[in-house]
């Protein structure tokens, strides 16, 4: 193993040492219902938005989630994901939700409005 990699296996273990304990602590601090809300937003929106309370959107124009609350109701989204959400941003999919995923999802966004 060269010195370059070498280094740049510390700088990521030092990073991940940074981390790990800030996301551990705000996973762990999720109620299953928010868990479950943070599995599908990872699974289903975590490619262009921002899920948590640190890193940018992957697409700059979509909202982090931890925004949305500074210019909606989150409650007022459990309507728009259940007859299925077709706006946003242009290259967003198309999401209908059962009751149960919407409860999930919006605990999760609520969730994020939280101090930590």
């Amino acid at each position: 193993m060269n010195p370059l990699s070498t280094r740049a296996w510390w700088q990521l273990a030092v990073v991940l040492a940074l981390l790990t304990p800030a996301l551990v602590t705000q996973a762990m601090a999720l109620s299953p219902a928010e868990q479950r809300g943070r599995a599908f937003a990872r699974t289903n929106c975590a490619k262009c938005h921002s899920i948590d309370r640190f890193t940018p959107s992957p697409l700059k124009i979509a909202p982090p989630f931890r925004t949305l609350h500074e210019h909606y109701e989150v409650e007022t989204l459990a309507e728009a994901l259940a007859e299925g959400i077709s706006t946003g941003h242009p290259t967003m999919p198309e999401f209908q939700l059962e009751p149960d995923q919407i409860n999930d999802f919006v605990a999760f966004l609520k969730s994020l409005e939280r101090p930590r």
